[in-house]
């Protein structure tokens, strides 16, 4: 079992910290107890369970220093593991941007442990597949998907005093259906802390029926149309503002949040007023750590707010160069939505184009954060409020900042990759080419 309690992990940790003869040094120790099941073709072709354990030791001798990892806890290992890292960083050049480790901190109490989750059995994962399985044989389509939940923990221990623990728990799955006749493709994604917040059959329901109603597409012009984007489409390119979101970039003149001739967007109106982003490590349906890998606490954090760029985030040694506070990066990411469900959203659009996905997102241009990349898995023409048929599939350039100063409405917020995003109703959204991918 690669899960260690509190007290376990912190008695190895102190061992091997024992061990140490460098300046300062500093542990982290984690573990993971995995299971996943993947199909394809309407058949289980693999299943597993994973055990992984580590530890990780970085010692510095002044600005000097050296890494070691180790997946053995005994006395002798602890011992060699924090030997060979202290050898690497007497060979090591210095690092100008050497920060020493943290004094020991206060931490929020973190939720993102669920126990049901944690005692995920294989006849779960089993059922999860035939709920994709069994009512896609029976609409003529085939499923391919992948379930993964994990258990794990991690902590940090440093010579200064600082100790951090947390455990979480989580779920993963995704699947694609195609119809028999290769002309159809819907997809979904589910992720989860919470196994009871989880319906498989109900997530395999919207691929499929996106499968089916996919068939046959056709093809429209090229160019600037309204678009329903659901989470799973805008997620891609509303992170990429967050990764925007350094004060670093932005001084150094490199980033979206550069202004011309100097100075930073900070303060500054970006997108609609309607637009309000943050961070929450103790949100109830995207919990985090309460702690990040550097052992800096994570609290709530607004990023925009009513359209006007509120904070940016300084590494500790950026902040200290700057003479400001340092502010950790999100570790999750939360947008604002309103009522309007995406039938609400259909049946208020005149013409449109309703986007299930967006893959194969590459940044074209830095500066005006201007993006490209493709639709996938179900493109559809909306015309007088229903969906009239199934579009082939785009190429986009697009810039989420244009994206979110082009707002209609706002939807449900639903969960995707770890975030909260709102289905979105956006004008003059820019299609530039056709795929004939499916």
């Amino acid at each position: 079992m690669a899960i260690y309690s509190k007290e376990e992990a912190k008695r190895i940790m102190e061992k091997a910290l024992s061990f140490s003869t460098a300046d300062t040094c500093e542990i982290n120790m984690s573990g993971s107890e995995s299971g996943n099941i993947r199909y394809a073709r309407n058949t289980v072709s693999t299943a597993g369970h994973r055990s992984n354990q580590t530890l990780v030791v970085q010692s510095s001798f002044g600005k000097k220093s050296g890494t070691a990892t180790i997946d053995e806890f005994d006395d002798e290992s602890l011992k060699k593991v924090v030997q060979r890292a202290e050898e690497l960083a007497k060979l090591s050049p210095e690092n100008p941007e050497f920060m020493e480790p943290l004094d020991p901190q206060t931490y929020d109490k973190s939720i993102t442990f669920d126990k049901a989750s944690a005692n995920i059995t294989p006849e779960y994962r089993a059922n999860v597949a035939n709920s994709s399985i069994e009512p896609a044989a029976t609409k003529n389509v085939t499923a391919a998907g992948f379930f993964n939940d994990s258990f794990d923990f991690d902590a940090i221990l440093n010579s200064k005093g600082l100790f951090a623990y947390n455990q979480s728990t989580s779920s993963e799955f995704t699947v694609t259906m195609r119809t028999n006749d290769g002309t159809g493709s819907g997809w979904v994604s589910r992720d989860f802390n919470q196994i009871s917040k989880f319906d498989a059959a109900k997530a395999s329901k919207i691929a499929i029926d996106k499968a089916i109603l996919s068939k046959e597409a056709k093809a429209i012009e090229p160019g600037k149309y309204t678009v329903i984007l659901e989470p799973a489409a805008s997620v891609g390119l509303l992170e990429n503002i967050g990764y925007a979101l350094s004060a670093r970039t932005a001084d150094e003149g490199r980033s979206f949040m550069s202004k011309e001739g100097g100075g930073t967007k900070l303060g500054d109106k970006i997108v609609d007023e309607r637009v309000n982003i943050w961070s929450d490590p103790l949100h109830p349906d995207v919990p985090t750590s309460t702690w990040n890998g550097a052992g800096q606490p994570l609290k709530k954090m607004n990023w925009i707010e009513n359209g006007v760029v509120k904070n940016l985030a300084y590494s500790r040694y950026w902040a200290k160069k700057k003479g400001k506070e340092p502010v950790p990066y999100p570790s999750n990411f939360i947008m604002q939505g309103g009522d309007d469900s995406l039938e609400d959203l259909i049946k208020s659009t005149k013409k449109g184009i309703l986007v299930t996905r967006l893959w194969y997102i590459r940044s074209v241009d830095p500066q005006t954060l201007l993006y490209t990349g493709l639709t996938r898995d179900g493109t559809f023409y909306i015309e007088n409020g229903k969906i009239k048929h199934p579009v082939k599939n785009f190429r986009f350039n697009e810039s989420p900042i244009i994206m979110l100063n082009n707002l209609e409405k706002l939807g449900q917020q639903v969960r995707i990759d770890g975030n909260l995003v709102p289905y979105m109703k956006v004008r003059d959204f820019t299609f530039t080419s056709l795929s004939d991918a499916v």
